[in-house]
């Protein structure tokens, strides 16, 4: 007899240790055909943001004293935030998605990815062909062509990684469950979560916020990239979180990628390499309650920001951290994105085309998904801290996230099912959700926040500004 699969926001409020008699208070409503796919995409997507309201309402109840506020969940609005890249618009100009060599590939045995999004992840895919980082697209795409066509997706995985790049073999989710890489994720938990002390109950005054907020006061350093830390620390923006994103001078990042993702937070510029950033990170740290990390393992910790240590310097401080693969296993301190990991868990091929090539999820819902569950889990954290005191490690990956989807959720409903031919049961337009706002970088077309419950706000209070425009600083004193 088959057993009868809990819903997504059942096991996801369970992997955040919640009450289960907290469930009451959510109310969805469904649209149907939003996010199709042969996979439980839409119920991942609900699921997410369900947990992220519900908890972020819980906050709230601790903070005020009151009941817990209800928390309604629109599939519409869910649908919209998943794809919000897709729908922002900056002056009117669609933002830029992938670069002609974040692509498929034919190997010899198969498929291959690659990510080369960022300037410096381009040029060392093309010196793996001897090409110099400014071969003109065109030339670039016909050279990698020729040149994965007979090779093999494991020689070619290795070579570019090697050379510091990104490309990633595609396989089945038998294949990547039978492998070292994706055994290693084999028990773990979805979110792994730690008390690392006895540290006393730290409550941040309401501050620099709005005070009927639950994250109102609390002041969040974000080391984060790319879409799923950010989505994350947005959430907590939108809370009432004062949040500083934090980037190095060295390293490119995506302005259209921040005009989606930047809403509510400012952004500031650090060297750490050098002993004034050094400096203005430690005094940052100092007065921070919360502190965000989507760098893959292992890399910043030569400045002192492991768990422990920044616990040790900050007693009653939550520490969340976002991986690509994973705390454990061959892959753990590799770079990753939410399109290599569909390829490499077997979501790609679960995916595939009438003609076999691999196909993609209709939304980068690992990265949103991981996102909206890693901002819930720092808000129970909060909460677990309010209440008992600790400081608090909450840990999450893609690829964890990935197996939740393969393996876990329940089958998608008849509505949400892509069949490959017929497309969505139900038509969708996400205008609803949409809106526009005037902002440093122009004016925004955008979505609206998916995460509501009574009392939440309707939109962030600030646009995104430009990245590393703002002083490495925090609001207000406290």
């Amino acid at each position: 007899m088959n057993q009868v699969r809990a819903s997504g926001i059942e096991q996801a409020w369970a992997a955040l240790g919640g009450d289960p008699a907290l469930l009451s208070r959510i109310g969805t409503a469904g649209r149907g055909g939003a996010l199709p796919a042969r996979l439980p995409v839409m119920e991942l997507a609900r699921s997410t943001v369900a947990v992220c309201s519900l908890a972020a309402a819980e906050l709230a109840a601790r903070r005020t004293g009151g009941p817990v506020p209800r928390v309604r969940v629109d599939d519409g609005a869910v649908a919209t935030a998943f794809t919000g890249e897709r729908h922002l618009r900056i002056d009117g100009r669609a933002a830029t998605a992938f670069a002609p060599l974040s692509r498929f590939w034919r190997s010899a045995d198969g498929w291959v990815r690659t990510h080369a999004n960022y300037p410096h992840h381009r040029a060392r895919l093309l010196a793996t062909l001897g090409l110099p980082g400014d071969t003109p697209d065109d030339v670039a795409v016909a050279a990698v062509a020729a040149s994965f066509a007979g090779r093999r997706g494991e020689e070619i995985e290795r070579t570019v990684h090697s050379a510091g790049g990104l490309a990633v073999a595609a396989r089945t989710p038998a294949q990547w469950a039978a492998d070292p890489r994706g055994a290693a994720l084999a028990g773990t938990p979805l979110v792994a979560g730690e008390r690392l002390d006895d540290a006393p109950a730290r409550r941040a005054a309401a501050s620099g916020g709005e005070p009927g907020l639950p994250a109102a006061g609390l002041r969040v350093l974000d080391l984060t990239r790319v879409i799923a830390g950010p989505v994350a620390t947005r959430t907590l923006a939108l809370l009432g979180a004062d949040v500083l994103r934090i980037d190095s001078p060295r390293l490119p990042e995506s302005p259209d990628a921040h005009g989606d993702t930047g809403f509510g937070k400012r952004s500031a510029d650090l060297d750490l390499d050098r002993p004034s950033g050094r400096a203005a990170l430690d005094a940052l740290l100092d007065d921070a309650d919360v502190v965000v990390v989507g760098y893959r393992p292992g890399a910043l910790d030569r400045f002192g920001l492991t768990p422990r240590s920044l616990a040790a310097r900050r007693p009653g401080l939550v520490v969340a951290r976002l991986s690509a693969w994973g705390s454990a296993g061959p892959w753990a301190e590799r770079r990753g994105f939410d399109s290599l990991v569909q390829v490499a868990t077997g979501i790609a091929s679960v995916q595939a085309g009438p003609e076999g090539a691999p196909g993609a999820l209709p939304a980068q819902a690992l990265d949103h998904g991981t996102g909206y569950l890693l901002a819930a889990a720092v808000l129970r954290a909060l909460t677990g801290q309010h209440d008992e005191g600790g400081s608090r490690l909450v840990t999450l990956s893609l690829a964890r996230t990935a197996a939740w989807l393969l393996d876990e959720l329940p089958a998608p409903a008849p509505e949400d099912r892509d069949t490959g031919s017929d497309g969505p049961c139900a038509p969708y337009d996400p205008e609803k959700w949409l809106t526009e706002t005037d902002s440093p970088l122009g004016r925004l077309r955008h979505a609206l926040p998916a995460v509501a419950f009574d009392g939440s706000p309707a939109n962030w209070a600030r646009p995104p500004g430009p990245l590393g425009a703002d002083r490495p600083g925090w609001l207000a004193t406290r």
